[in-house]
């Protein structure tokens, strides 16, 4: 039995999962074009990767949303299980950014778009999930603000990851190639 609530979320979802997929390849576009500004691979684990998995959880929520057919039980255990996967994986974040970056210092930018926003959007599918079968339409808009603020927190990082990569000079560029290759051995 389809779950009634979920009728005309459908553009929505179509909308936000095409975002979400634009801005992926987009970012792997980034990567590519700056591909000689020597990231530092504890910078890429902290940083850009985090971006790519809120830019897919974004596409992959709206993938799920937009199943035909869709009961509420289903949705409500998919989102709790999301909202829970996406909570570790900012847990993996928050000690990655804490303890692995070298000698970069996180300002509170950094928490707050790599750390808060993404936690409190896991967190808030996780809450949308349990509330799904008491009140279905807040929980619809609740999940729908979540996947709205991961998108709009992955377009921020984006920017920042791609304004940093393109300020940077060759020299600082070589110098974090070189901290990284002396860390790993």
């Amino acid at each position: 039995m389809e779950f009634e609530p979920l009728k005309g979320w459908e553009n929505f979802y179509v909308i936000t999962g095409s975002a979400g997929a634009g801005l992926t390849g987009l970012t792997f576009v980034v990567i590519a074009l700056v591909r000689e500004a020597r990231v530092n691979p504890v910078g890429l684990g902290s940083f850009v990767s985090p971006t790519i998995v809120h830019f897919t959880a974004v596409l992959t929520l709206a993938a799920f949303l937009c199943v035909p057919g869709m009961n509420a039980l289903a949705l409500a255990i998919g989102l709790c299980l999301f909202g829970i996967t996406g909570l570790a994986y900012v847990a993996l974040i928050t000690w990655k950014i804490a303890h692995r970056v070298g000698d970069y210092r996180p300002v509170l930018e950094d928490w707050v778009f790599n750390v808060i926003l993404p936690a409190a959007s896991y967190g808030a599918l996780l809450g949308m999930g349990l509330l799904l079968g008491r009140a279905p339409a807040p929980a619809l808009y609740g999940v729908a603000g979540a996947a709205v603020v991961l998108l709009v927190t992955g377009i921020h990082n984006a920017w920042d990851i791609a304004v940093w990569m393109s300020t940077r000079t060759p020299t600082e560029a070589r110098k974090d190639s070189g901290e990284a290759s002396n860390a790993s051995s």
